[in-house]
């Protein structure tokens, strides 16, 4: 991405927070998750069709992680001597949930969101959060060949979204659980339009 947009070389900063969980016990190894997931429990629902009706549930391990997360934004935000308004929060996964949840329940908006293959959890709370988010850039991908995080579910989110204010790019692709280089380019876009004029230059 910075090839494509090198004026984001030198107007951005880019941090990655990782995950405090290990999943190699889970057989995906070198991935990290925010909080514990049943997999037992995910892949029953998966099977029998039911995964939908745990939409609206908690997940245990949430609340501490936006915390975490929260602590980081701060840090960086204080280090760098910016607004929340300067702020884009982005992840991929489970990473994206907790990214979408932050944004909903910080003070302040960020600038945008990027939600890459995430998913709808605690649905019911995110459509009340989402009526002080109007105004907000999302952009959400996700994949229709996704065998972890179904479509039929993730492409539910836009509509969510969007019935209360905010304006969201969807762009499924023809894929599995990743994040394709059309959409990386796509995000690199967004984060050149967020940039102070003087700043943009040419892509």
């Amino acid at each position: 991405m910075l090839r494509r947009f090198p004026q984001l070389m030198e107007t951005t900063r880019f941090v990655f927070p990782e995950a405090p969980l290990s999943l190699d016990l889970f057989g995906f190894y070198d991935a990290r998750a925010w909080w514990h997931i049943d997999v037992g429990r995910y892949e029953r629902a998966m099977s029998d069709g039911t995964l939908e009706e745990q939409l609206d549930e908690l997940p245990e391990g949430l609340g501490e992680a936006r915390r975490k997360l929260h602590h980081v934004v701060d840090t960086v935000l204080q280090q760098a001597g910016l607004g929340t308004d300067r702020l884009v929060l982005a992840g991929f996964s489970q990473g994206a949930m907790l990214a979408t949840d932050l944004s909903l329940r910080l003070d302040e908006s960020p600038a945008a969101l990027g939600i890459f293959s995430g998913f709808p959890i605690c649905k019911s709370e995110w459509i009340t959060l989402a009526e002080r988010r109007k105004g907000l850039r999302v952009l959400q991908s996700h994949g229709t060949r996704d065998p972890i995080l179904p479509f039929s579910i993730a492409s539910t989110l836009p509509g969510l979204l969007e019935e209360s204010g905010l304006t969201v790019d969807f762009q499924p692709f023809d894929g599995p659980h990743t994040i394709p280089a059309s959409v990386v380019d796509s995000f690199g876009t967004l984060l050149c339009s967020l940039l102070p004029s003087d700043d943009k230059g040419s892509s």
